[in-house]
């Protein structure tokens, strides 16, 4: 898969594509679909397809200070994308410029006269342009003016009539900890990406050293409490996934203060300072708690790590 920053990318003679459109954060089962149907069109039309998404998030751009939970790192979400099977994964710089831009501006001068499309995939509540006014009935009557066609998908439920699969509802499951109605959604467990710095050591001293995540600035981390999760290290590391019992929080039984996400790696003897790592948070095994003593501190958890040792082996 080629990798675009931006329209500068594009190769000389690149003849017409097929497009889908969109944020993608979490590249859920919704996104999932669209993609893949912009993939399938893509082959049947012998043309190569082009997943065009933002960076920063525009709603950072146009409201500075709201920026959402971020469910994927950039890096995260073009891995993703490449599974499925598309040949460009083009990231547009979202500058205040872009932000007001008229959505038919957009369309001819982005769409139409740099990638050339043949046809434009996008989900049923698509929007674009300055102000949002672009929705899929102007796409579709633009596309009719430029010579190319729209497909509006309609959107992902669980069942019919139940809740959508969106980015929104994703992070709302992350803020309460339900992080398996989160892989629900997603499709497969929400993802933690950081690099391992040095703790307080206090877990070392209780027998149980952690790897103390430091995660991207706008991370969805999850609700405060304990997760049995997988660990794996990235940066060109094929080791199998391992375990771990995760904590999230400020560990108020010692009064901590800062927020933190320690990962107790399962039946290893080994410092991962330093390393990029992930975690991915299977299931909640409970809240946080402040105990009445250390003891009971570490009681508690020889009964997480034996708990997350049954749930993932």
């Amino acid at each position: 898969m080629q990798r675009w920053r931006g329209l500068a990318d594009l190769p000389g003679g690149w003849g017409r594509c097929v497009a889908t459109i969109g944020v993608f954060d979490g590249v859920h089962r919704g996104h999932q679909e669209l993609i893949a149907r912009a993939v399938t069109l893509a082959r049947q039309k012998d043309l190569p397809s082009v997943v065009l998404t933002f960076d920063p998030h525009p709603s950072e751009v146009v409201r500075p200070g709201s920026h959402p939970a971020q469910l994927t790192t950039l890096r995260r979400k073009a891995e993703l994308v490449e599974q499925l099977g598309v040949d460009v994964f083009c990231v547009l710089p979202f500058t205040p410029e872009l932000s007001k831009v008229a959505p038919d501006e957009f369309v001819h001068e982005i769409l139409v006269e740099r990638l050339h499309v043949a046809a434009v995939v996008v989900g049923e509540n698509f929007t674009f342009g300055a102000r949002a006014a672009g929705t899929v009935d102007l796409l579709t009557t633009l596309g009719q003016r430029f010579g190319f066609s729209t497909e509006g998908a309609k959107l992902v439920t669980a069942e019919p009539g139940e809740i959508t699969f969106s980015s929104t509802y994703i992070r709302a499951c992350i803020d309460a900890g339900d992080v398996r109605a989160a892989a629900t959604a997603l499709g497969r467990p929400h993802r933690l990406e950081g690099i391992v710095v040095r703790g307080d050591g206090r877990g070392h001293e209780l027998g149980f050293p952690t790897a103390n995540l430091s995660t991207p600035r706008f991370a969805a981390v999850p609700a405060d409490g304990v997760y049995a999760c997988e660990f794996t290290l990235l940066n060109g590391h094929n080791r199998p996934a391992l375990t771990a019992a995760t904590s999230v929080g400020t560990n108020p039984t010692f009064s901590g203060r800062e927020r933190r996400v320690e990962a107790f790696v399962l039946d290893v003897d080994e410092d991962f300072y330093g390393q990029r790592v992930a975690v991915d948070f299977v299931e909640r095994l409970r809240s946080m708690e402040k105990f009445a003593s250390s003891g009971a501190l570490v009681e508690q958890m020889h009964l997480d790590v034996a708990r997350t040792r049954e749930l993932l082996g």
